[in-house]
């Protein structure tokens, strides 16, 4: 097959890989619009479920994603000042931008051809190819030039982020709840190298505008988050990245596929960074495209159908716990009073998928210490 990529993230260049891989004929070429140096991140996580699929199915590919990664299993919630850990919250951290490069070098030694600071706003040049794999992100522009086809829901959630780094090492992934004249500021961070954490950092509207963060320059938005979250830094610095403050877009699509035109990671469909799932649901939307290939070989129309069959019931289900979560942090005012211990417990069962029992298995302690408050469900 001839395959054109747009977009070489992990969702173009996983699915690059286990075609060339798979069968080295395929003519692969994979259309990127930054410089092959260029990240907008810091660091991913994955958990142990979310790294097993790579390890099947890409032994090596594996092996070189993980051989720098850091691996904790603790989480920490900060509320009120009080650190309350959460056990048994496994997750393996790696700097996006050692992930891409494994994925450029494993890429590359199998034959697939990257072409970087090539923008692709239309398809035109792509004429004679069987397949053309949309991975451009979430302002995906083959997705709006098609939009009648493909007929996506743009969801623009009203709580503003900003990413930066921090030489600061968090090591239990950590949420920072701070409260201050201004209002509430979250930080969302981990260590994910031997140097550096993540720490993105979440304010609601009301916070954004009291602060005045939106008049403010980088360089003054980034010393209001340093000076909110001063305790939690002990004296390292923020790192910026091109950290503006951005409102996170939701992204759905009617239509997965128009033609032999598919959309695949961030132009399909997001997650939120709240439960970390933007590379999980890329990478496993490129197994579940290569899968529907070995089920269907070169019939296109009949492999677009198959890739929707097989992914989109998780997909979906994902993006419904990724919702929550969304909805979960925006709408924190009445649970700010809650105790620590009930603040934790309310964002452990957040999603709705964890009830107490579930708390009970995954964390004792964390059960214990809320029937304490509630003995109503000391049974």
């Amino acid at each position: 097959m001839k395959i054109r990529i747009i977009g070489g993230g992990p969702a173009g260049l996983f699915y690059a890989y286990l075609m060339k891989q798979g069968d080295p004929s395929h003519d692969i070429r994979v259309y990127e619009r930054d410089p092959e140096s260029a990240t907008y991140g810091w660091g991913v996580v994955f958990s142990d479920v979310a790294l097993a699929f790579v390890r099947d199915i890409a032994p090596a590919l594996y092996d070189a994603m993980t051989h720098n990664q850091e691996v904790f299993d603790e989480m920490a919630v900060v509320h009120q000042g009080v650190h309350v850990t959460l056990a048994h919250n496994t997750f393996h951290r790696m700097a996006r931008i050692d992930l891409l490069k494994a994925l450029h070098t494993h890429c590359r030694k199998i034959g697939v051809a990257i072409e970087f600071e090539q923008r692709v706003e239309d398809i035109g040049a792509f004429a004679d190819a069987d397949l053309i794999v949309a991975a451009d992100g979430a302002n995906s522009a083959i997705r709006t030039r098609f939009k009648e086809h493909f007929e996506p829901t743009l969801d623009e959630r009203p709580n503003l982020l900003a990413w930066y780094g921090t030489t600061q090492l968090f090591d239990p992934l950590s949420l920072i709840f701070r409260q201050n004249a201004d209002g509430l500021a979250i930080a969302h961070t981990y260590r994910y190298s031997r140097t550096h954490s993540t720490f993105l950092v979440e304010v609601d509207p009301a916070t954004f505008e009291k602060a005045g963060l939106g008049r403010m320059s980088e360089a003054r938005s980034l010393a209001w988050c340093e000076k909110v979250f001063a305790e939690d830094l002990q004296g390292h610095p923020l790192l910026s990245n091109k950290s503006s403050w951005f409102r996170y877009t939701i992204v759905k699509n009617r239509h997965w596929h128009w033609r032999n035109i598919v959309l695949i990671g961030d132009a399909l469909r997001t997650g939120h960074p709240s439960v970390g799932s933007g590379t999980r649901l890329a990478m496993q939307d490129s197994i579940a495209l290569f899968d529907a290939f070995k089920t269907c070989g070169n019939d296109v129309p009949k492999l677009l159908e198959e890739f929707v069959r097989i992914r989109q019931p998780g997909s979906d289900s994902l993006q419904k716990a990724a919702i929550k979560s969304t909805e979960w942090y925006e709408n924190l005012g009445p649970k700010l009073p809650l105790d620590p211990i009930s603040f934790a417990y309310d964002y452990v069962t957040r999603s709705g998928r964890v009830d107490h029992d579930d708390v009970r298995k995954r964390d004792p302690e964390l059960a214990a210490a809320y029937e304490k408050l509630h003995p109503e469900l000391s049974f």
